[in-house]
């Protein structure tokens, strides 16, 4: 297996474009600041984060209906029946350039159950404190196609430490993680005061009205702040009860897109791109 390595002084990042183009190890100093993948890894679940295109989160049942096809999208996280994060996270990319610091990688697809053509981009900038990704699609097909983008990063959980993100309100979800009502205010977790990242409970829920700012903090290690570009509106947040990883994810639509209003998901144009980023910064 490939791996991609950028280094800028203290920040050290591993790319491992034929694991779905993800972020195999980001550390600064010698320390984890996104979860390693283990050595020789060919799941992307394992890895530190990864891109979610051409949309976020879960499909109910992998069946859409947009611009007069109807869509069924094959499961693609075992025998979980909601198709997931797009076709990108499961495929290799290529690398179109790299240097010490920035590389870029591609992903192009072509139409098949999901019937439009697309061109997705990673960029990956390391600064001697953080690591900038910017991810990319354009419609390369002839029809108008619905995108939604996001990132899955998983963030080590350390002793003691807290989530600190603005957010306004959450969807609560099913016993398939769809969503089903919209709360306002705190639940379970108040992340918008912070909370802890030891939890006895699931949460694996998508929150609204964020920032665009989420913090991780804790008494040893560095304080780590995550940013995103406004189109991410959405924060999911994946919190195992008793894992040692906690997911904070920027994305630009909430879990099943296709059914409800105000989902996020956005129209591209044949020949037009769609982009957000996403920066993790260490202190």
């Amino acid at each position: 297996m490939s791996v991609l390595v950028l280094h800028n002084g203290p920040a050290r990042v591993e790319l491992l474009p034929a694991v779905g183009g993800s972020v195999g190890r980001f550390t600064w100093h010698g320390q984890d600041v996104l979860r390693p993948a283990p050595a020789g890894t060919t799941e992307v679940l394992d890895t530190g984060n990864f891109a979610l295109v051409p949309f976020c989160n879960r499909i109910r049942n992998g069946r859409l209906k947009f611009g007069g096809h109807v869509v069924a999208l094959s499961p693609n996280l075992g025998d979980h029946p909601h198709a997931l994060h797009g076709q990108a996270w499961r495929r290799a990319w290529s690398v179109v350039s790299a240097s010490e610091t920035h590389a870029v990688l591609a992903f192009d697809h072509a139409p098949g159950e999901w019937p439009w053509a697309y061109r997705a981009e990673q960029h990956f900038i390391l600064d001697h404190r953080s690591l900038r990704q910017a991810l990319s699609v354009t419609n390369t097909g002839t029809e108008p196609m619905p995108v939604g983008l996001g990132f899955h990063p998983y963030f080590p959980v350390r002793e003691n430490e807290r989530l600190k993100a603005d957010v306004s309100g959450v969807w609560m979800i099913d016993g398939d993680c769809l969503p089903t009502t919209h709360v306002e205010g705190p639940w379970r977790s108040d992340w918008a005061a912070g909370a802890s990242t030891a939890s006895s409970q699931l949460i694996d829920n998508c929150y609204t009205g964020w920032s665009g700012v989420a913090t991780l903090a804790a008494p040893a290690g560095p304080r780590k702040v995550l940013t995103a570009s406004p189109e991410c509106r959405w924060l999911h947040v994946y919190l195992p009860p008793g894992g040692d990883f906690v997911c904070v994810e920027p994305v630009s639509n909430r879990p099943d897109p296709f059914n409800g209003e105000d989902s996020g998901i956005k129209v591209v144009a044949p020949g037009e791109t769609a982009a957000v980023w996403m920066e993790i910064a260490v202190s």
